[in-house]
């Protein structure tokens, strides 16, 4: 059982179980002498009660008994939020072994992203914990049969990035107000109605947060946000894990390195320290920490479109679910036990607190996807859940994507993302990536153009989808889509 110590006033505080929890605000938000508690209230703190926690040095009248359990200070360490990037060989029912492994230790996932292809998957999962379980966790997660690598890359500088579709109620009095703001954080209008307006947004998770505060005071209609994604910022130099990879492409870059660092890279091959690299026509095949894969999600699937002659199309499923452990691994049992393939997945906090909202993508005819949408309203947990496909629904993903590029190439590489409205979040050497958000045909166009220059990693959000008020479908505005 947990240790309870009392506070001052006579309330309780609950020394945190080994079960991590979601709930990191009070280790997140604390400040010696005040206690912020989860609901954003705050109360004072006396001397006695900062003795317990070891932060004030002075003791009063009112300082607690010492036979009270006080809460260590080294706990606000231990449980803190951690990005664990898994990669997987793609088949029917990976998506709910994975869930189910943080759902049977108590792990609410905080967000979700994952990029499918034909054959692999990345997942880039949210939580929060501690360093120890987290380790056994991961250990779990190396078990499981088609897992390819796992890791945990809170410690490592990266570039993380989210997406949200945000639906306001406006009217002619605030309009200007709203367009200034969008202006500051750089989003984009998607939807405009008369009493509608839809925004996109793009950037960390501290910018997400500052979104929301600024826009719930307009009234916040509804919320459609993808998992946090992250890249690990490229290293300079030749010790950089895609840098054989980028020498390869563009001979130039040897020729900077030191003939002293060659020797030694040689020597480490010679002593089996490196396996030789294994170079693809496009995408990089050599080991990195131990791992020989090929690492890159490509946007060359993910879709069938109305044209199929047997009826079966892509269907984009909105769901509203109570944010509580074990609930994503509920719904995708219900999808992957009837045999569907998960074509996108996004899971994100809702406009309501307490409640997420689950996107995801699934083939099948209208008709069989009818009956999962009646065996999803079974569930307990799910609030409602939309089928958009029919409907003119806005829908966007976010990409991370980066290129092999030396000084000469990098050059085009940024034309080719300025004609793409893509952005450069972060630049090496022999590296450069790139953030996209856009539809699946802007993505597959995106990436095909880049492939010649070398693609070292992607990393993609599934599809998010908010109904279009306006009630303009861009499906039949953007012409025909690209063959996949």
């Amino acid at each position: 059982m947990a240790a309870i110590s009392l506070l001052p006033n006579g309330a309780k505080l609950r020394k945190p179980s080994s079960i991590p929890e979601f709930h990191c605000e009070f280790y997140r938000n604390f400040e010696p002498g005040v206690l912020k508690m989860p609901t954003g209230k705050q109360k004072s703190m006396d001397a006695g009660y900062g003795k317990s926690l070891g932060v004030f040095a002075a003791a009063t009248d009112n300082a607690l008994p010492a036979t009270n359990t006080a809460v260590p200070v080294s706990t606000r360490s231990q449980v803190k939020r951690h990005t664990i990037s898994i990669f997987v060989g793609d088949e029917s029912g990976i998506i709910n072994r994975i869930a189910g492994v943080f759902s049977r230790r108590g792990y609410n996932i905080e967000s979700l992203a994952v990029g499918l292809n034909k054959d692999k998957a990345l997942f880039t999962v949210v939580v929060c914990g501690t360093e120890k379980v987290l380790r056994q966790v991961v250990e779990q997660l190396n078990k499981l049969v088609n897992v390819w690598k796992v890791e945990d890359i809170s410690k490592d500088p990266q570039v993380e990035r989210e997406l949200m579709l945000i639906k306001l109620a406006t009217n002619p009095s605030i309009h200007a107000e709203i367009m200034w703001l969008v202006d500051i954080f750089r989003a984009n209008i998607v939807d405009i109605s008369e009493n509608f307006l839809t925004i996109e947004v793009t950037g960390d998770p501290g910018k997400m947060a500052a979104v929301l505060r600024n826009l719930s005071k307009f009234g916040i209609k509804e919320i459609a946000r993808t998992g946090k994604i992250a890249l690990r910022r490229e290293r300079m130099g030749e010790t950089a894990p895609f840098w054989r990879f980028s020498a390869s492409s563009y001979p130039d870059l040897e020729e900077k390195t030191p003939s002293n660092a060659l020797l030694e890279t040689a020597k480490r091959s010679l002593n089996g320290s490196h396996t030789t690299l294994s170079r693809g026509d496009v995408y990089p095949v050599e080991p990195y920490d131990n791992f020989s894969m090929n690492q890159v999600l490509d946007a060359h699937w993910g879709v069938l479109y109305d044209n199929d002659s047997s009826g079966l199309r892509s269907h984009t499923l909105s769901m509203l679910v109570n944010d509580s452990p074990g609930v994503l691994n509920v719904v995708t049992g219900v999808i992957s036990r009837r045999g569907y393939n998960i074509q996108s997945l996004a899971v994100g906090p809702a406009e309501k607190e307490g409640l997420s909202r689950i996107t995801t993508v699934v083939p099948g005819t209208d008709e069989s996807i009818g009956k999962l949408v009646q065996q999803l309203h079974k569930l307990i947990d799910l609030h409602g859940v939309d089928d958009l496909t029919h409907l003119p629904f806005a829908e966007r993903e976010l990409m991370l994507i980066k290129i092999a590029a030396n000084t000469a190439a990098r050059r085009d590489v940024l034309d080719i993302a300025n004609i793409f409205r893509a952005k450069a979040v972060d630049v090496s050497d022999h590296t450069i990536t790139l953030e996209l958000t856009g539809d699946l045909n802007k993505m597959v166009a995106l990436q095909r153009l880049l492939e010649p220059y070398g693609i070292c990693e992607v990393a993609r959000t599934g599809r998010v989808a908010l109904i279009r008020e306006s009630g303009v479908d861009s499906t039949y505005l953007r012409g025909y889509p690209l063959p996949l």
